[in-house]
């Protein structure tokens, strides 16, 4: 019982350290890198990105697997619209509201229908890539800069459809279901520190 709330506990301890400070790095200057660790800096993204993972297993097949593919896919025309300048109103809330709803959908266990799952997490896929668009002009490679961000979102769905495989037991689904609250938590507190 102790290792099925190991995920959580690493979750809340890399959550710790630091406030929610959503897209402190616009302009960022750089390629590969940079672009791989600006999903695993920015809280808001990593733990909406580890919910889609959490919530594709929860439903299972297709959802395990097209939810996490998908969404990169569908980020990627976010971030296109990013590029283009295209503007996106709310973007910072809508990215915020996206760790607390994952978070219920999995905390809950919210079981519908596979498009309805694919049309909440592409509407949020949208906005994750239109912000990360928006930094895309100023770095260093561009195309290298996006790569990254999209293989480490692929790297975090990852991370959480591994996680969600608890589900396949009683306790790895309540610790999986709880980890699914403790995002929404943080969602709820991005989205109080927008309002501040």
């Amino acid at each position: 019982m102790k290792h099925t709330f190991m995920p959580l506990l690493f979750l809340l301890l890399l959550c710790a350290p630091e406030p929610a400070a959503a897209h402190t790095e616009v302009g960022v200057a750089g390629g590969l890198l940079n672009g791989f660790l600006h999903p695993l800096t920015g809280l808001d993204h990593l733990v909406a990105m580890v919910a889609v993972g959490l919530w594709g297993a929860q439903l299972g097949p297709p959802g395990i697997w097209v939810l996490p593919i998908c969404f990169p896919t569908v980020m990627a025309v976010g971030g296109l619209l990013g590029i283009a300048g295209v503007p996106l109103p709310w973007t910072e809330l809508v990215i915020a509201a996206s760790a607390l709803v994952l978070g219920v959908a999995v905390a809950v266990a919210l079981r519908v229908p596979f498009w309805a799952a694919a049309i909440i997490a592409g509407i949020f896929a949208v906005f994750h890539g239109y912000a990360h668009g928006l930094e895309l002009p100023g770095a260093a490679n561009p195309l290298a800069y996006g790569i990254g961000f999209v293989v480490a979102t692929g790297m975090l769905h990852a991370s959480g459809i591994l996680i969600g495989l608890l589900t396949r037991w009683r306790t790895g689904a309540q610790a999986v279901r709880l980890l699914g609250a403790g995002i929404a938590g943080l969602g709820g507190m991005f989205l109080m520190s927008l309002a501040s």
